[in-house]
């Protein structure tokens, strides 16, 4: 069998006053043709998931391209068409193949498009002959509408939030994919929806609300004919008029079946919309009791997580804890920020040297000011590592030029390249143990919890202020169809 295998993969977020353009994603990886094969290392995501299972199976892969740009702005068109372009023209030399498997986030946007994850599906559907099946793997946040759901596709998503399975759903992808083509499975779809935006901070799958629905879940796949049954609460920060919780099925030839399990599951978390708000502290409090408490205190920098599109260069904590005095504490407090200039400056003035540096907001310049700061250069580095803890563990990061800055007991870890900061490396690589902390601060809102929970005597989520707003009700939404929870009383 002759399994092609594609991905461009990024999540927009509409708020952000910047677009992704080719850089974006260059700063991350685009693998093309046999690149694909090896350049994810040792890395446990989804393509290397599907590829084991297409080895094991004795199927051969035909590489296409693989894009990655983490979270950001729309993508520019002009972009997406080269990558997309690329992808197309290296199936159509391809051809023929006997499927299709693609790792979509789900939540890319484009400056002209909102669904074009829907769009990738049409034209590699448009170069193939139909009946061909085409397999997609989706991030359990993405934006799932009916135009998805195409003839000869199915689509699983992650199971996990904590993302901890990528890895586990891009096999589950090939399996099926597999298996349809020997005749063993049908996969059909059915899509249910609810009016509801849900906040990440309590959209977890492994404790509180949406853990029953995720449950529930499992247990229909247990009981069949559900092949694969997945939630997606959504990335909230896209301003779409359909944007809501959706519950996406896959069932073995009973549509009828896969309807019933989607409308069920969705009824499920519509229920628990009220559990389903988050539970946040103001940032000043975290910042007390943080330096006050015994044990290292992990606090949720929710509202500038680059893992949801936002610019990890807000300075509101770092403005918060020089007010509390965390620079004359006894305990070092840590937070990162993405501030390119400044660590180019602080590689200029050397380790050991005092720098007067301005810092934030070199990307979300709608979003605050920059704060002049001067604090001694404690680190320098390359700003690679590969990720450790769990959640697309094996994976090569790359933040770009990275110093580590101390302001007192302050150390800023100032990097050049947004990214996810789901990983405990991104202070450790930059010689910080998270263990030697009183405070330290995450730019993420949920996911961080994986790597840090055993760490934490205590973990918060702050409000803080930000393009990725954990409060939806703060959200400035304008397109959105109303009414909608919890922006509306329903």
């Amino acid at each position: 069998m002759r399994i092609a295998l594609g991905s461009i993969f990024q999540e927009s977020n509409t708020f952000v006053p910047f677009r992704t353009g080719m850089q974006g994603f260059l700063d991350h990886y685009v693998l093309r043709g046999d690149a694909l094969l090896t350049g994810f290392g040792a890395a446990r995501v989804e393509i290397p998931g599907m590829l084991a299972v297409l080895r094991a199976a004795g199927a051969t892969p035909l590489p296409l391209l693989a894009a990655y740009a983490g979270a950001g702005g729309p993508v520019e068109r002009a972009v997406f068409e080269e990558l997309l372009g690329d992808m197309l023209a290296r199936l159509k030399a391809a051809l023929p193949v006997d499927g299709v498997l693609l790792a979509l986030h789900g939540a890319m946007a484009l400056e002209d498009e909102e669904d074009p994850e829907s769009e990738i599906i049409e034209r590699v559907r448009a170069l193939v002959p139909p009946g061909t099946p085409i397999g997609v793997s989706f991030d359990l946040h993405a934006h799932v509408t009916p135009r998805l759901l195409q003839p000869d596709v199915f689509i699983v998503g992650y199971q996990q939030y904590p993302h901890i399975d990528l890895y586990e759903t891009g096999e589950r992808t090939a399996r099926l994919l597999l298996d349809t083509l020997a005749g063993r499975r049908r996969p059909v779809m059915a899509l249910a929806k609810r009016p509801m935006i849900v906040s990440p901070v309590n959209g977890r799958t492994a404790d509180g609300p949406l853990a029953e629905v995720a449950a529930a879940a499992r247990a229909m796949e247990a009981a069949g004919p559900v092949l694969h049954a997945s939630l997606f609460p959504v990335q909230p920060w896209l301003d779409f008029a359909d944007l809501g919780f959706a519950a996406l099925v896959c069932a073995d030839g009973d549509r009828a079946a896969a309807a019933a399990a989607a409308d069920r599951l969705a009824a499920m978390a519509w229920d628990r919309r009220e559990r389903l708000l988050p539970d946040l502290t103001p940032v000043e409090e975290a910042i007390r009791i943080g330096l006050s408490e015994p044990g290292l205190t992990v606090v949720s920098d929710s509202g500038d997580a680059p893992s949801g599109g936002a610019g990890g260069d807000n300075v509101a904590v770092l403005r918060a804890l020089i007010a509390a005095g965390a620079d004359r504490a006894g305990r070092p407090t840590y937070l990162t920020l993405v501030d390119p200039p400044a660590a180019r400056a602080a590689a200029a003035a050397g380790p050991g040297a005092t720098v007067l540096l301005s810092l934030g907001h070199h990307f979300s310049r709608n979003d605050g000011s920059p704060i002049m700061v001067s604090g001694r250069v404690q680190a320098l580095t390359d700003g690679d590592y590969v990720m450790r803890d769990a959640g697309a563990e094996g994976t090569r990061a790359h933040m770009g030029l990275s110093a580590v800055i101390a302001l007192g007991a302050i150390r800023i870890a100032i990097r050049s390249v947004p990214g996810l900061e789901w990983d405990t490396g991104i202070y450790r690589s930059v010689g910080l143990d998270p263990r030697d902390a009183a405070l330290v601060f995450v730019k993420s809102p949920s996911h961080f919890r994986a790597s840090y929970a055993p760490l934490a005597q205590r973990i918060l989520v702050a409000d803080t202020p930000g393009p990725t707003c954990t409060n939806m009700r703060k959200v400035p939404f304008r397109r959105v169809r109303r009414p909608v929870h919890p922006l509306d009383p329903i």
